[in-house]
């Protein structure tokens, strides 16, 4: 399987529930995995550095297993856009940094590796760029994580045409429910689920029910419970 990047419908979409869950599935089949964060704000201070719980959530499903510093080189503090946390730490993360970060860790050729955006497809990464600039570059399918919530076929619809106008290829679509209100009415939400089918040109990888809390390696594997890893193709 390729490298994949990974995004969202919007912010807590459930990109690092999907990422993680998907990471352990392919370990399950004995296969090796990386989990990427490149930029990551809400970060926790630690006597190592700035932490961030979702970049740790996908370290913790690498295997071999790789250091922090690989999976996420920017982190910052404040849980606000990442070109307003970069300006307030006084820095600015660009492609020219990422980019070369990027391939080095995509030459080591594990059998998946799946790189995780920030928030939606359009999240600004500095002044100039956007994040999804780094899967442009890179030439990677994308994963589109839906937040199955009201308003969520809007979102996924023009998430999906803007990474086809952006010139790359949807590999595959998971459904995550953010809003168990959505799944009140089961016609309905079956129906919500058809229409999704429908409208995004790629296949559904799976759907994943409002989970219980629990450590991040028990909701990934939990999360893994209701996936399917993408086709090599």
């Amino acid at each position: 399987m390729p490298a994949y990047f990974v995004t969202g419908t919007d912010t807590d979409a459930g990109k690092t529930l999907v990422a993680s869950g998907l990471l352990a599935l392919a370990r399950r089949h004995g296969l090796t995995t990386l989990g990427l964060k490149p930029v990551a704000s809400g970060s926790e201070a630690t006597r190592a550095g700035l932490r961030n719980a979702d970049a740790l959530a996908l370290q913790a499903q690498c295997r071999p297993a790789v250091t922090y510093e690989a999976v996420n080189p920017a982190a910052f503090a404040p849980a606000i856009a990442p070109h307003l946390a970069a300006r307030r730490a006084g820095t600015e993360v660009s492609l020219t940094e990422l980019t070369p970060w990027a391939r080095e860790l995509l030459a080591a050729r594990r059998d998946l590796t799946l790189v995780e955006g920030a928030g939606g497809w359009r999240v600004p990464l500095n002044d100039r760029e956007d994040l999804t600039g780094l899967a442009v570059r890179l030439d990677l399918p994308v994963l589109l994580v839906v937040g199955l919530r009201l308003g969520c076929i809007s979102h996924a619809r023009l998430t999906s045409e803007a990474i086809r106008a952006d010139g790359l290829r949807l590999a595959g679509w998971v459904g995550s429910l953010v809003d168990p209100a959505f799944a009140a009415d089961e016609a309905l939400y079956r129906d919500n689920l058809a229409t999704l089918a429908a409208a995004l040109p790629a296949p559904c990888l799976g759907v994943i029910p409002r989970l219980p809390a629990g450590t991040p390696a028990a909701m990934a594997e939990a999360a893994a419970d209701h996936l399917e890893l993408p086709d090599a193709d």
